[in-house]
């Protein structure tokens, strides 16, 4: 147990609910390890406390604090500054004190894109396809177009919705463009994919069986492919399953979980934190909770 005194600075997470958050788990194992004087607390916040809680977390000299839904994007106007990264996804995650206020960025892109640096590819020759078209989708596309992919083509069941997915890049200080499907396209698509990414919460638990891809259509996949799904519970996931059966490489979203925390813990204590530590401790901890 870390030990607390009148001199421990404070970091922490907001959301509602809260209880689910592995946040806490894998800051706490990483500030013991760098054996900080600091404490990584989980804040459950309703909307409609949102304002007095961060005026709040500026009185008692909060360090730092992470968010979740359903805060993301509801705390940008009580921000004196985001990154481009952040007005490109809509999204903030991570905020820090500044001398003229709070600041804030989404270390969601840097958790997505670092298991894929470690594939010695040429993205610019790549095509990616991101299934679903929600919060968490915004995120990848960045990430892509970070990466540098040849194209990037978003699949979702609304058409509407889609078509505002992309009107929304409009407005975004990065120039991306994005290319939307109805699901119906998909099994043409599946078999362009060098990069496939499940951003939907299908095949969440409890829900193992279910897969946002049916076998048949991913049998279309090419075994070089790399498909990428943020759920992190079950391990693996029936998506992935179904794409390690036809080769391919599965890579699931506990990595995205620690290193976004990790991008997170860097900007608050200026060092660069244990990732290896970070994941230990959420494996462990998903390992007694299974």
């Amino acid at each position: 147990m870390p030990k607390i005194t009148g001199k421990t600075k404070l970091l922490g997470v907001i959301g509602d609910p809260i209880e689910h958050s592995l946040s806490p788990v894998m800051h706490n194992a990483a500030i013991a390890k760098l054996n900080l004087d600091y404490i990584y607390l989980p804040f459950p916040i309703k909307a409609q406390d949102l304002q007095n809680a961060i005026a709040g977390f500026a009185a008692i000299g909060l360090q730092g604090f992470s968010i979740t839904i359903p805060h993301k994007q509801a705390i940008i106007p009580f921000l004196s500054e985001i990154s481009d990264i952040a007005q490109s996804v809509g999204a903030v995650n991570t905020v820090w004190r500044t001398e003229t206020g709070w600041s804030g960025t989404n270390t969601d892109v840097a958790g997505f894109i670092a298991p894929l640096k470690a594939y010695n590819w040429d993205w610019s020759q790549t095509t990616a396809v991101i299934l679903g078209n929600g919060g968490a989708s915004r995120a990848v596309v960045v990430g892509c177009y970070q990466l540098g992919c040849k194209s990037i083509h978003i699949v979702g069941r609304s058409w509407e919705k889609l078509q505002q997915f992309q009107e929304s890049w409009l407005n975004s200080p990065l120039p991306i463009t994005t290319n939307i499907h109805p699901d119906s396209e998909l099994p043409e698509l599946i078999s362009q994919a060098d990069l496939l990414v499940n951003t939907t919460p299908v095949g969440m638990y409890p829900h193992i069986a279910e897969s946002p891809v049916n076998l048949d259509i991913m049998t279309r996949l090419k075994e070089t492919a790399i498909v990428y799904d943020l759920i992190y519970t079950p391990k693996p996931t029936q998506f992935l399953k179904y794409a390690t059966k036809q080769g391919a490489t599965g890579i699931d979203g506990l990595e995205m979980l620690v290193q976004q925390g990790a991008a997170a813990l860097e900007i608050w204590l200026q060092q660069t934190p244990p990732a290896d530590i970070m994941r230990q401790s959420l494996q462990e901890y998903l390992k007694g909770e299974s």
